[in-house]
């Protein structure tokens, strides 16, 4: 891609850390301009030293999400700086402590719901806004599901409600939005090897009581499909992919 008005323009959340930050490497690496969000400075602007040297510009926004003055401003900031907007990659997210559905507390689930689905949403509107109306139109959102919007883990009723619900807004915005030509499709990754996922190396509960070692994937891997699905023309669309460890329980419950 030439540097100048063709350059393709990227907004990551979560982009400090794992996936995101996997997904925006890769990005650069492929020579968009990407803007990646999060809550903390620190990590943001580490992905965009590391981006830079790729060649791209990498800028780190510090957001949150749940916060709709917060999104505004992630999104006008990303318009004044590179002037368009041609994917959104919708992968902030969090899980509460795994306890038991009945003891968690509504700040828990609050804040899981305001960071997965709300967070979501909110970046989703503004991100319509712009790429309705710039030239030329359109653009493409991916949203991160999971495995988790397929099946639960046990003790896990936020994080699986709002990753089901991030399917049907995937849906909805699917929909809405192909008369502006926006395309948006889901990603549902299982055990991408990230700090999220480092206790499955000392094994998790299963859904039958027993502790078990599970396989987790290279996220070089999950970004690569992240880059697949924006590399497609607007008139084509993944609505979803699951990429997952092979060997993971899931397939049969096991």
């Amino acid at each position: 891609m030439s540097m100048g008005s063709l350059t393709k323009v990227g907004v990551i959340t979560g982009g400090g850390t794992g996936i995101g930050r996997a997904v925006a490497l890769a990005l650069a690496g492929e020579g968009y301009s990407v803007v990646v969000a999060g809550r903390r400075r620190e990590p943001l602007d580490a992905t965009a030293a590391e981006g830079s040297k790729l060649g791209a510009r990498v800028q780190g926004v510090p957001t949150d999400v749940g916060d709709p003055q917060s999104v505004k401003a992630l999104f006008a900031k990303t318009t004044e700086m590179f002037g368009r907007l041609d994917l959104l990659f919708n992968n902030a997210g969090s899980g509460a402590p795994p306890l038991p559905l009945e003891d968690l507390t509504y700040e828990q689930w609050s804040a899981v719901v305001d960071a997965n689905l709300t967070g979501a949403f909110l970046c989703t509107q503004e991100a319509i806004k712009v790429m309705k109306s710039q030239q030329p139109r359109g653009g493409r959102i991916v949203n991160n599901g999971s495995i988790s919007a397929h099946a639960p883990r046990p003790n896990s009723a936020p994080y699986t409600a709002t990753k089901h619900a991030i399917t049907g807004l995937t849906k909805s915005t699917s929909l809405d939005c192909r008369k502006y030509d926006i395309a948006c499709g889901q990603i549902d990754i299982g055990n991408a090897a990230t700090e999220m996922t480092q206790r499955m190396v000392e094994g998790v509960l299963q859904a039958n009581g027993d502790i078990e070692v599970e396989p987790r994937i290279n996220v070089e891997d999950v970004a690569r499909a992240v880059v697949y699905m924006a590399s497609l023309p607007l008139d084509t669309n993944v609505q979803f992919m699951t990429v997952m460890a092979t060997k993971m329980p899931f397939i049969g419950r096991g």
